[in-house]
């Protein structure tokens, strides 16, 4: 009988190398799922128990903060009406170029998206941001705003910005720093905020905190189109919203030049690349908040930004008005597409809308 020889032990260097098929699977899983959206989450779950604990941690944790630690404060979302936990969108601070396709975003749990990926606050106000650098007839660089002391190296301007229609703020273009007072909405967002699910608006967003008359809330941020774009994108939306449950957030801002004879069209489209502004409804009597085109120094282009116009107590919906629903008539009013449920004592039943 052939005496069996014993199992070959593995030498040291070939010892590290094992590791078991499940710690490796598990890594993998770690570092690919916080990649994926909810449809390919979905699919990833129904493969394996292992999947689905990890796709329900990721859901869990997404619902916790919308903006992915980009922001200060965490938003979370909170839903009691049917089962999705959260929206997904791709996050921005700040107004971008149009992408086509939106590129993936992490968004994966606490762990994953603590201090390490969290960007500071100067890097969330200015990068990526339009900007141009003052320069004499020399080409030597300037500093300057409306803030005399700019020029001295340090700015000490107005701490709150009015409720004008247009006002100014430091920027690239002043000698003074991200402290300066005169940079509240370079700062990100500084009010606790939270989403809810509502049965006919969808989500909303509301305070989550006691907001004063004249503080920031955020600014309307995402992708900045080109009208031709602007109206193509808006006509797919169109489309969409008749044949199912679609929401879009495409806004428009004109900004009249001082001649009167000429107006600056801005498109901001939110939908697929946004931030918490996008969860804003209408309100046909005005809303609780006021919109502000701020115009920072140095900068190309203006941003829309909210404040609260009046106090506004913890557990309500902020709102703004679109603009004017009478003006909105004839073949552009279509209610099954525009049907407006504010609930305000004033409301027209339509949202306002453009023929863009």
């Amino acid at each position: 009988m052939k005496r069996q020889s014993p199992p070959k032990k593995p030498r040291l260097g070939e010892a590290q190398l094992i590791i078991p098929a499940t710690e490796l699977f598990l890594r993998c899983a770690n570092l690919i799922l916080p990649w994926l959206n909810p449809q390919e989450l979905a699919t990833v779950s129904l493969t394996c128990k292992t999947l689905a604990l990890i796709s329900k941690s990721l859901t869990f944790h997404r619902s916790l903060n919308a903006a992915r630690s980009l922001e200060n404060l965490s938003i979370p979302f909170h839903n009691s009406i049917d089962s999705q936990r959260y929206a997904y969108f791709i996050y921005t601070p700040f107004q971008i170029p149009a992408s086509s396709p939106p590129p993936r975003q992490w968004w994966g749990g606490a762990t994953e998206c603590g201090s390490e990926s969290r960007p500071s606050s100067d890097s969330v106000s200015e990068h990526g941001r339009f900007g141009v650098s003052l320069v004499d007839e020399s080409g030597e660089k300037m500093f300057g705003c409306a803030c005399e002391r700019c020029e001295e190296g340090y700015c000490k301007c107005l701490g709150v910005v009015g409720m004008e229609e247009i006002a100014n703020e430091c920027g690239s273009g002043c000698w003074c720093g991200s402290d300066c007072p005169n940079r509240v909405s370079q700062k990100g967002i500084s009010v606790r905020l939270k989403i809810v699910r509502d049965e006919k608006k969808g989500w909303c967003l509301y305070a989550d905190q006691l907001i004063k008359q004249g503080q920031f809330i955020c600014e309307y941020a995402g992708e900045l189109l080109t009208t031709d774009e602007a109206r193509r994108r808006q006509s797919i939306y169109d489309k969409l919203r008749s044949t199912q449950s679609f929401t879009s957030a495409l806004l428009v801002v004109r900004e009249h030049l001082p001649s009167g004879q000429a107006c600056l069209r801005i498109n901001i489209d939110a939908t697929r690349i946004g931030n918490v502004a996008r969860f804003i409804n209408h309100s046909c009597d005005g809303g609780n908040l006021s919109t502000v085109l701020l115009r920072s120094s140095g900068a190309l282009l203006p941003r829309l930004c909210f404040f609260a116009a009046r106090d506004i107590i913890a557990e309500e919906e902020l709102s703004f008005s679109y603009g004017d629903v009478r003006s909105v008539t004839g073949k552009n009013r279509d209610k099954k597409l525009n049907c407006c449920c504010c609930g305000s004592s004033s409301c027209f039943g339509t949202l306002p809308c453009e023929n863009t």
